[in-house]
Order: C-alpha cells, then structure tokens, then sequence
C-alpha cells in the first residue's frame, strides 16, 4: 500500500514540475543596435615603478546603427576608476574608457572594468593588468674608515 500511494504522489509531483515548466522565446536580437568594437579589451601596464602614473584607455568605435550610450561603467576594486563618455556615441563615432589605475599597490595586479550600455551585448568586461615594481632600496652607506684602518 505505501508503494503505491508513493508512487501516485511521485507521479503527481512529476506532472505538476512539467506543467510548471514555460517555454520562453529569447529576446530577438535588435539588427540596428549599437555595437562597441574595441581597438582592444585588454590594457597590459608592463612593469611599472611605484607610484607611476595609472592612467590608460580604452578606446572604441560604435559599428552598430543606432547611438551608443553607456549608462555605466564598474572596476573591480576602489583601486580602478573609470571615465567615460557620458554623451551618446554616434554611428561610425569613436569614444573613449578612461581607467586610473592606483599604482600605489605593489605586485601583480588583473583588475576589471564591467560597462553597461544600450548595446547588442549590454554587459562588456574590459580587463586591466600589470606589476607595480616595489620601491629600489638605498643603497647601504659605507662605514666611514677610521684613521687606524687606513693604509699608508
């Protein structure tokens, strides 16, 4: 008797998860959307001294039919700050991202800048890396010769 009102109520459950189930239609893909072609997505610092300047750029064409508007832009951490342009990118028009850096952190470093845009992709990642060399230690001073350990 268990067997069989188990089996009912897993046969019950089974018809009601199927039934739950809706088939969704994607989104269609917008043909004259804007589109970012960037010159490229990823900013390599090289070794770079302490304290040296963080600034770089991303810069990028809109390929779409329609304008371009970037309603925001994230980095990864408080240590990547980006700029950008806050009017609308026109068809064939060019912009850029501006990222700081903060190169006061020293080591390796593979940050991101996430933006959001009207775009046929309305998330992009755009990605920043280098090493900040640590600071050159003095050189050690010489211990001043004193006159018994000088040679004649």
């Amino acid at each position: 008797m268990k067997k069989v009102i188990l089996s009912i109520g897993l046969m019950v459950c089974v018809a009601i998860g199927a039934n739950a189930q809706e088939t969704t239609t994607p989104n269609p893909v917008n043909p004259n959307a804007a589109k970012f072609k960037f010159e490229s997505e990823l900013v390599d610092y090289g070794t770079i001294e302490h304290n040296a300047d963080g600034n770089r750029e991303f810069k990028f064409t809109n390929v779409g039919k329609e304008p371009l508007i970037i309603s925001n832009a994230v980095g990864s951490c408080g240590c990547t700050t980006p700029v950008w342009p806050k009017e609308p990118i026109k068809p064939g028009a060019s912009g850029v991202i501006k990222v700081h850096y903060a190169t006061d952190r020293v080591g390796q470093f593979e940050k991101t800048v996430t933006l959001t845009s009207n775009a046929d992709t309305p998330s992009k990642v755009l990605k920043i890396k280098g090493v900040v060399k640590p600071d050159a230690t003095p050189a050690a001073t010489p211990a001043p010769v004193t006159p018994t350990e000088q040679k004649h």
